[in-house]
């Protein structure tokens, strides 16, 4: 079975992230998100599965720089451990690292593009797009921002 790592921040990019769940067991999957009260009980639904980040937010732009490295290294030691050959993620900052680590390591990218944006690119899409082997958005609209993409609908 082909390893596939599933990585996305909390809260709406994880929620979109679940919806591919259907898709998890034809794949030796796992998921890495933040670590906060919303995200503990994956542990228990997608047992052995799961791994947790450093919750940060860039709102807190004293400590952010040091969370987001701390990731950086975390996200190194996860992708060693797990090994995956894809690596896919609907964004923000806590998988834009992930998704250059696995271009090192010659894993496949694959990015979904937010649905809450659809006339304007995020900062992790920009930062992906030149790298992801498959770029996927959810609107029409945004073909004409990420013309390499494929329109692939809404996730929900």
């Amino acid at each position: 079975m082909k390893k596939v790592l599933f990585i996305a921040s909390t809260g709406g990019h994880l929620s979109e992230l679940l919806q591919l769940s259907p898709i998890f067991e034809k794949y030796d999957y796992h998921i890495i998100t933040e670590k906060d009260k919303s995200t503990l009980s994956l542990k228990n639904k997608y047992p052995n599965k799961v791994n947790y980040l450093i919750y940060g937010s860039r709102k807190h732009i004293f400590v952010y720089p040091f969370k987001f490295l701390a990731n950086c290294v975390k996200s190194l030691y996860y992708f060693i451990k797990i090994r995956p050959k894809v690596v896919v993620t609907t964004g923000t900052h806590t998988a834009v690292p992930m998704c250059y680590i696995a271009k090192l390591f010659r894993s496949k990218v694959i990015f979904i593009e937010t649905f809450a944006n659809r006339n304007t690119k995020t900062l992790s899409g920009k930062l992906v797009y030149p790298i992801a082997d498959t770029f996927i958005v959810q609107w029409e609209e945004m073909l004409k921002l990420y013309p390499k993409a494929i329109y692939g609908g809404w996730i929900y």
